[in-house]
């Protein structure tokens, strides 16, 4: 029996609902329901035009309805009156292929088939910033090495506590909160979960962030490179698979721990990376980030090459333990369900397909990249990772051939929208427009 949302605003005080959902330029979408009409709305649904959100339909489409999925009920910490709830699109009785959070649950569906879970969780940087989003909040935070700065770290104490609290009374067991390697930059990490519980956390933690640096009058920004010369906000996941309570990618006798099933894994993520970066790196800001020139600090953290290796930071995919990988290649901007149902489609195919990932490198890649010239390389840009989209017979077989079609024709619009006054070129300043469309991502 499916928890009943009725009688858990009654017993929280719950006054109002979030009914909300993810489109697929990932932006949050959500209607303000009463607890008195919570009933009809996890029954029916909460009412969307899908014409007036990033999906690809016109007005003369019917309406969407956003189920609500009780189990996705998050209590506002800050504002216990509301709850929050993640929803799954339905139209005309059918759910919509195209909507993010249903995609990811196909993928869940297609592995659970196997036996399978993915766990995974993500490492989300941020910046903040000052309201008008001109420059850093903190004008004091100027070090060429500011990592783990413990000063700026405690200038900020107020909202980084206030938000670890919120997540520790929400049960997410957080573990750590630093200053991360730009000037203004943070990052906060909790426990791993389920890949869905961790997409839905993921969206929620965005929304939670920037609510609260609003209520402390600053502005939170989770855009892949706000400022050119400072690193960029990366959204680094950790990914094992798991049967029940065995983790099926460990392996103790391996030398870097992973079993034959975690390198076929790593062998699927490898061989459709190219195309996945339009997923991973969705933004024409995105791209400032990947293959970028130095950075204040020394370096960018970021990946330009499709090479694996073990406890190294320089590569896109990191093994930095036993029974688990780290794959670097996602920014801020990234769809948080987009971002694990990727992982899983790649994931498959190389699980069904045996594919080999090919040895690890064992250098500094970003030194020694010449040295490996027939590595393959990450797009450098929004329309080549389009391109690479459209020729993936793995993702239009994982998702759809129209799901990838609409996602294309909305993102093409984006860059020609773009384009009107604009040419990219990440040598030069961060433009108005990417700050306009991309610093509330």
């Amino acid at each position: 029996m499916p928890k009943n949302l009725s009688k858990i605003a009654k017993a929280k005080k719950i006054k109002y609902f979030l009914i909300s959902f993810v489109d697929l330029f990932g932006v949050l979408r959500s209607k303000l329901v009463p607890a008195q009409a919570i009933g009809d709305m996890q029954k029916d649904g909460a009412g969307f035009a899908g014409f007036a959100t990033w999906l690809d339909m016109t007005p003369a489409d019917s309406d969407m309805f956003g189920v609500p999925d009780p189990d996705s009920l998050i209590q506002l910490p800050w504002n216990k009156e509301i709850g929050w709830l993640a929803s799954d699109l339905y139209m005309d009785g059918k759910p919509v292929k195209a909507s993010p959070r249903i995609m990811l649950k196909e993928q869940i569906k297609k592995m659970s088939q196997k036996k399978l879970q993915m766990k995974s969780g993500v490492e989300c940087e941020y910046f903040l910033i000052s309201e008008d989003g001109h420059s850093l909040a903190d004008k004091r935070d100027i070090q060429s090495k500011p990592c783990y700065d413990q000063s700026a770290l405690m200038r900020r104490y107020d909202l980084i506590k206030e938000i670890c609290d919120c997540m520790l009374e929400i049960g997410w067991k957080p573990y750590q909160n630093d200053h991360e390697d730009a000037n203004g930059q943070f990052e906060m990490n909790w426990d791993y979960s389920d890949s869905l519980i961790t997409a839905d956390r993921h969206v929620f933690f965005k929304f939670m962030v920037k609510s609260l640096a609003e209520k402390h009058g600053l502005r939170a920004t989770f855009m892949p490179k706000p400022f050119s010369n400072l690193t960029g906000n990366g959204c680094h996941a950790h990914v094992s698979v798991w049967n029940g309570k065995t983790n099926k990618f460990l392996d103790n006798k391996d030398q870097l721990g992973l079993s034959k099933l975690a390198y076929n894994f790593l062998g699927g993520i490898m061989n459709n990376t190219q195309a996945l970066s339009a997923f991973f790196n969705p933004t024409i800001n995105s791209y400032r980030r990947i293959n970028a020139p130095p950075t204040k600090s020394g370096a960018t953290w970021s990946p330009s090459s499709i090479s694996y290796t073990g406890n190294n930071r320089t590569h896109m995919i990191r093994i930095p333990d036993k029974g688990r990988f780290e794959l670097r290649l996602m920014d801020g901007s990234a769809n948080p369900y987009l971002l694990q149902a990727g992982i899983i489609a790649a994931g498959l195919e190389g699980i069904n397909k045996k594919l080999n990932p090919g040895k690890p490198l064992y250098c500094n890649m970003y030194e020694d990249y010449k040295k490996y010239p027939n590595l393959k390389k990450l797009p450098n840009d929004i329309n080549q990772a389009i391109i690479m989209l459209k020729n993936s017979k793995a993702l239009s077989k994982a998702f759809g051939a129209d799901v990838i079609k609409s996602y294309i024709k909305l993102k093409s619009s984006e860059i020609k929208n773009f384009k009107l006054k604009n040419n990219f070129n990440k040598r030069k300043p961060v433009s108005q427009w990417e700050k306009d469309n991309t610093l509330d991502c």
